[in-house]
């Protein structure tokens, strides 16, 4: 795992440090020539480097900058679901720059803006053949108070790193800590699909510690404790949505302490009405996009950082919110 590290270590140095003439042929250098790259609505994905840039990167970059990485979680570990060769790679963080330049609608504010990401790479014989980059745009659209965006259930806020600040694994763990890591969120996903995805109290006692911290993305916030992490999401989630198809994850993997996963998509729901102040009343079934990452705490889950692609699902629903914030303003 730890020449796969490197490759990705590298490929952040590259595309980080290369001006943005030059952008493509830093994402060429350590992808393979068939690199699949995924990112979050409203982009799409990207069949080259070329496309990836044109999509995603060099809009980000002409918004923000300079754009730096601030990374805070850091793992890597083979596929629990195949025996797919290769390494899987994850990183999470924030990308910080100066937001000069309107994005999606948004006014710019000339001040320091950080924009939560995470990101998995798959490396395979030393090349990193999918790369998938969720980029938390409504956690963006609350800080800079975009007009489109609603108030939350919880609190949305620049979303800090591990408590105990040890997420970046750049050497190598005990494979023993990471099979706790791996078989304890499992188990908690496992519970929660037998329940047909209705959360207890119990539940939460057997799997979280009592001071829990549920960083989630920007439409909900960041529910602590227990108790308000079933009243600021898992009741407005449960209640505003009927729960579909399970799909599955595209990897599952853990290293030390550190363990997560991400689907693409992970599963779909009815929308019943009002879920985060947007998705109205529909018949039709929408799939939802997730990332969970976890910090364990001896038996128990401690934080744990999701990601939803809200604007992939709303979409679905005939809500462009993007769309609606452009009207607002008249930028873009």
């Amino acid at each position: 795992m730890a020449a796969a590290k490197q490759t990705v270590l590298s490929h952040h140095r590259l595309l980080d440090n290369a001006p943005s003439e030059a952008l493509v042929e830093a994402l060429s250098i350590e992808t393979s020539a068939q690199c699949r790259f995924q990112f979050t609505a409203p982009f799409r994905e990207a069949i080259s480097a070329e496309d990836a840039v044109t999509n995603f990167w060099s809009p980000l970059r002409k918004s923000f900058s300079p754009l730096q990485r601030r990374p805070d979680i850091f793992f890597a570990g083979y596929n629990h679901i195949n025996d797919e060769p290769g390494v899987w790679v994850a990183s999470m963080g924030h990308l910080l720059g100066l937001f000069d330049q309107p994005f999606l609608g948004m006014r710019p504010t000339r001040q320091s803006t950080m924009l939560r990401y995470a990101e998995f790479n798959h490396v395979v014989d030393g090349k990193i053949t999918e790369s998938t980059i969720f980029l938390d745009v409504l956690n963006l659209m609350a800080q800079v108070h975009a007009e489109a965006l609603p108030s939350s259930t919880a609190a949305t806020i620049v979303t800090p790193g591990p408590r105990t600040h040890d997420g970046l694994l750049y050497a190598g763990q005990a494979a023993s800590e990471g099979q706790k890591t791996l078989k304890l969120f499992l188990r908690m996903i496992d519970r929660l699909l037998a329940e047909d995805v209705h959360t207890t109290n119990t539940d939460l006692s057997l799997d979280w510690t009592d001071d829990m911290i549920w960083w989630g993305p920007g439409g909900i916030g960041a529910p602590y404790t227990q108790g308000r992490y079933l009243e600021q999401h898992c009741v407005p989630f449960e209640e505003g949505l009927k729960w579909g198809d399970f799909f599955g994850h595209r990897t599952e993997f853990a290293e030390g302490h550190y363990g997560g996963f991400f689907g693409w998509p992970t599963f779909d729901v009815t929308s019943l009405g009002g879920y985060i102040g947007l998705a109205p009343k529909s018949e039709k079934k929408a799939t939802m996009r997730v990332v969970d990452l976890y910090r364990r705490e001896g038996d128990k889950i401690a934080e744990n950082w999701n990601f939803i692609d809200h604007l992939h699902f709303l979409e679905q629903l005939g809500v462009d919110l993007i769309a609606r914030q452009r009207l607002l303003t008249g930028l873009d």
